[in-house]
């Protein structure tokens, strides 16, 4: 069947990482692109459905934007190479993680599939590359959004470096890469990418209901596939300011600093629901308690206050840092698609964003839009040692915030976002990324992981015993002796224990 589009490229081209988010995400940013093949055969358009074969779960979308190839193109300057584009359109780089292990690198069977590259519904002509806007919605909520000045290599870089080593044709499709925010989908979920400007694809995720041939490889999926097809791994992102990637040239699209990781750190591991629900139960005073118990002292983060003293807060860290403003430093990497904003759109649900704002308190950290854009991403609460703004708007927002001081101003009076998902200092706390945040009207404090469930198991103890205590001394009794207990009022409370 011929595409709505006209479209019959001879060749689909992807690119692995473009995305300084998703490079975030993924943990390593590239100093050249890299590639991969899509068969013509995966070509699809808006309204078809996206099959998930039998026997498979981690079924992922990628929305994208498709550089149109309007000219021939072989050996093309940078400086030319837009001249050869027919326009831009919405696609989607459809995958299935079971089949990752099967075509390491190539992503034969992983996204080669059938109806695997749906573009559409509009060609975008015209349009300034470096100020595309993309978005990707599952079932009407937002999941992906960014600019194109986010990219590390500008869609004029990836046709010059193309056309190097191939010929790319009339018709030929350039898939230029995700930014963070892909996931797994499911029968029954409806995605959408939209190119601003040339309106939203469309695709239906449904089951096969023939099952796989018995031959050749078959699906498998493995602690770390299902990590990376939901985009739960994590490890430490920093900032250096090169200027410029390797392969950047004048006048390119590609915007704003160079980015490496160094180091890496495991996935944060989920709270099980019967921790979850003890430290929801009991106070940051009992859990303070527990964690001086066993020998952590500093963890209760000083100069904050809820503003919604009404929620509690249960989540696991991911960690921004600000650092004290330096013009240069911050025109180069502190406006657009920054630090603070591509956290914002890598926060996962049960996350608690932690700011490091040095104790500043001279500048906002975190405004409305965003906090409402990390709710909508599931994001468990935030928390700043320094200005909120917006601050009055946050008392509509069901999202536990903690802030040191409500301030007007943005962060660029007093900040640089720096880096994220790197060791913080909050309010005289060090915050590992994965630590766990527990929140109420009192306060913040932070604990190990490694202790979560111990602590909040003795939490429901030691409250336990306090309600019993503070019973008795409703009912007149002296606190000597009971207040610790002693052995004759432990032989009671456990016998009124055994009772209930």
């Amino acid at each position: 069947m011929e595409h709505p589009l006209g479209l019959s490229p001879g060749k689909i081209v992807a690119v692995h990482l473009n995305y300084r988010s998703r490079a975030a995400e993924r943990g390593r940013v590239p100093a050249v692109p890299s590639y991969f093949l899509k068969p013509s055969s995966s070509l699809s358009w808006s309204g078809r459905p996206v099959v998930r074969p039998a026997g498979c779960e981690l079924l992922a979308f990628e929305g994208e934007i498709a550089i149109i190839i309007g000219e021939r193109a072989h050996r093309v300057p940078p400086d030319r190479a837009l001249d050869h584009v027919a326009g831009y359109t919405a696609a989607n780089d459809f995958g299935v993680y079971d089949f990752k292990h099967a075509d390491l690198g190539s992503n034969l069977r992983a996204k080669g599939q059938d109806g695997y590259t749906p573009v559409g519904p509009a060609i975008l002509r015209d349009a300034d590359p470096g100020r595309l806007w993309l978005r990707t919605y599952v079932n009407g909520e937002q999941v992906q959004e960014a600019c194109t000045d986010e990219l590390l290599f500008g869609f004029d870089l990836l046709i010059a470096d193309l056309s190097r080593v191939m010929t790319l044709e009339p018709g030929d499709l350039v898939l230029a890469g995700t930014p963070a925010g892909s996931t797994v989908v499911r029968p029954g979920d409806v995605v959408e990418v939209e190119l601003e400007g040339a309106g939203r694809l469309r695709n239906e995720v449904v089951a096969d209901t023939r099952e796989l041939g018995p031959w050749g490889v078959q699906p498998e999926v493995t602690e770390e596939t299902r990590a990376a097809a939901y985009g739960s791994a994590r490890r430490p992102e920093t900032v250096t300011l090169t200027g410029k990637t390797a392969g950047d040239t004048a006048g390119s699209t590609t915007g704003g600093a160079a980015e490496s990781t160094t180091g890496d750190t495991p996935a944060a591991a989920p709270i099980s629901p019967e921790t979850e629900a003890a430290l929801r139960a009991v106070s940051t005073a009992t859990l303070s308690s527990q964690l001086r118990k066993r020998g952590i002292d500093h963890h209760f983060i000083e100069g904050v206050r809820p503003a919604r003293p009404d929620l509690r807060m249960v989540g696991v860290a991911r960690t921004l840092r600000y650092l004290p403003l330096r013009e240069d430093v911050f025109a180069e990497i502190g406006g657009g698609m920054n630090a603070q904003k591509r956290t914002v759109e890598e926060i996962r649900p049960g996350e608690v964003l932690v700011i490091e704002a040095r104790g500043e308190h001279g500048a906002g950290t975190l405004g409305d839009i965003l906090a409402l854009r990390a709710l909508r991403r599931g994001a468990a609460g935030v928390v700043t040692d320094g200005g909120l703004r917006d601050s009055p708007s946050f008392s509509g927002l069901d999202l536990p915030s903690y802030y040191a001081v409500p301030h007007a101003a943005v962060l660029g009076r007093r900040h640089v976002p720096m880096d994220s998902q790197v060791p913080i200092s909050c309010g005289g706390v060090l915050v590992m990324p994965g630590d766990v945040l527990v929140g109420d009207a009192e306060g913040v404090v932070v604990i190990p992981p490694s202790l979560v469930d111990e602590v909040a198991g003795d939490a429901l103890r030691q409250e336990d015993e306090e309600r019993f205590i503070y019973e008795r001394v409703a009912e007149g009794e002296s606190v000597d002796g009971l207040y610790p207990m002693n052995t004759r009022w432990r032989e009671t409370y456990e016998q009124t224990r055994r009772e209930k």
